[in-house]
């Protein structure tokens, strides 16, 4: 049953700038057996590819909910779409769109998103990752919506060449053209887009730090007891004693995974190291199978398969240090989450990573494709202790410092608020209407 909006418990509120008051009426009752989300005067929906990048708006809804928006959420079906909707208490819709460039299926995605787009006439629609931001921005023009953003995540041109190099130019210049406002989740990345045409300046920025949803240091992501170190380690079949080298992310190419396997080789030689994969294969750029039949038949090679980004804590905690050897990121969220555990990370240098890891301080960055950096990066931190715990806590204490969610939140929902009255001010062709409809 759809969520409705709640009756006078919220109606004082805080507004977002240019959102009307709540009126009261009958319909604020909400249906007998429904989830109570708060009074809406403003509705704003995220698209996303893949419901697993919702994930990374955790503890978004409740406070926009605080600001009266209500939120709705598209993207393919699967069961992390609807562990969203029960965990945010939010409506989600679900339409089918593919990674990758498929024509046929695009323009049937295209059209169903517009379809929901119209049914719920949302005043925000907030696009997340190519394919969603290029069909969610058409769409949402499409369907009039009065304030457009791109949630520009990372740039998937930036490893591509040829054809699909150019398709995926296209696409992201494409979704930036529709949006009112591009957010980059990294400088680098925004100095990237600038650079290669994909955004004018005046239109993409970054929301303080960066990332898409800061990290939560306090509570979900914080140094775990020792008890779930042991019941981790024991779950996944690692010594207590071990050292730990941990990867979280797609098994895939573009992260690595070929470097990390080539530096697994060399390490292995210390019998105390294990190596803990967390996430599930790509077949859209899955490794060599060799690769991977290698990695799966090593005893000290231990995979947690896919996990809700809820449930990874007592992974990394299970861990001594992180690697993340990837080609391209949009912002290193897994390197937040290191931190935030008080774990130094290995990570290469590009884009992403270059703003959640600081260099010889938080971490150790390498270049990228380099196997003999991994393996020298990795072996100085799992030979020294002390090494690691000082970058650990630096790390921790930087994520505490510069990346909360609550501040985050604040700076997205003034950006929406500023977007907002910019629409009322172009006229009554893109104005909010405004009101729970």
């Amino acid at each position: 049953m759809p969520l409705r909006a709640r009756g006078c418990g919220e109606r004082n509120a805080k507004l977002l700038p240019g959102m009307r008051p709540p009126v009261a009426s009958a319909e604020d009752d909400p249906e007998p057996g429904s989830s109570p989300i708060g009074v809406e005067t403003e509705r704003l929906v995220h698209i996303t590819t893949i419901p697993v990048t919702l994930g990374f708006l955790r503890g978004q809804a409740a406070f926009l909910r605080r600001k009266s928006i209500g939120v709705h959420a598209i993207s393919s079906p699967a069961p992390e779409l609807a562990r969203f909707a029960q965990e945010e208490q939010v409506q989600v819709h679900a339409v089918e769109m593919a990674r990758q460039i498929t024509p046929l299926r695009d323009l049937l995605a295209l059209w169903r998103v517009w379809g929901v787009l119209r049914g719920v006439r949302p005043v925000i629609v907030d696009a997340h990752t190519p394919k969603a931001g290029l069909l969610g921005m058409i769409a949402a023009t499409l369907a009039r919506t009065p304030v457009r953003v791109y949630h520009l995540h990372g740039l998937r041109f930036v490893t591509a060449s040829g054809w699909k190099r150019r398709l995926l130019l296209l696409a992201d210049r494409t979704a930036c053209a529709l949006a009112d406002r591009v957010l980059a989740v990294s400088p680098s990345i925004r100095a990237i887009a600038i650079e290669e045409g994909v955004c004018p300046p005046e239109k993409i920025k970054v929301l303080l730090r960066g990332s898409v949803n800061g990290v939560d240091a306090t509570g979900r992501f914080k140094p775990q007891m020792e008890l779930v170190r042991s019941a981790a380690r024991s779950k996944h079949g690692i010594p207590q004693d071990a050292l730990v080298v941990g990867f979280v992310g797609r098994l895939a190419r573009d992260k690595g995974i070929v470097e990390l396997a080539g530096a697994w080789r060399q390490l292995r030689a210390n019998p105390r190291l294990h190596l803990l994969l967390v996430g599930a294969l790509d077949s859209t750029d899955a490794p060599p199978t060799e690769i991977m039949t290698a990695l799966h038949s090593d005893p000290r090679v231990h995979r947690a398969g896919q996990v809700p980004v809820a449930d990874t804590p007592p992974l990394y905690a299970a861990m001594d240090v992180v690697v993340l050897p990837t080609y391209r990121e949009g912002f290193g969220q897994v390197a937040l989450e290191a931190a935030a555990m008080a774990l130094p990370i290995v990570a290469t240098m590009v884009s992403g990573c270059v703003d959640a890891v600081r260099d010889a301080v938080t971490g150790t960055l390498v270049p990228a494709r380099d196997i003999e950096g991994l393996v020298g990066a990795l072996r100085r931190y799992l030979e020294d202790p002390a090494l690691r715990a000082e970058h650990g806590s630096a790390a921790r204490r930087r994520a505490l410092a510069e990346f909360s969610p609550d501040a985050m939140w604040n700076a997205l929902a003034e950006e929406y608020g500023d977007l907002i009255l910019r629409a009322r001010a172009r006229g009554p062709e893109r104005a909010p209407t405004g009101g729970a409809r």
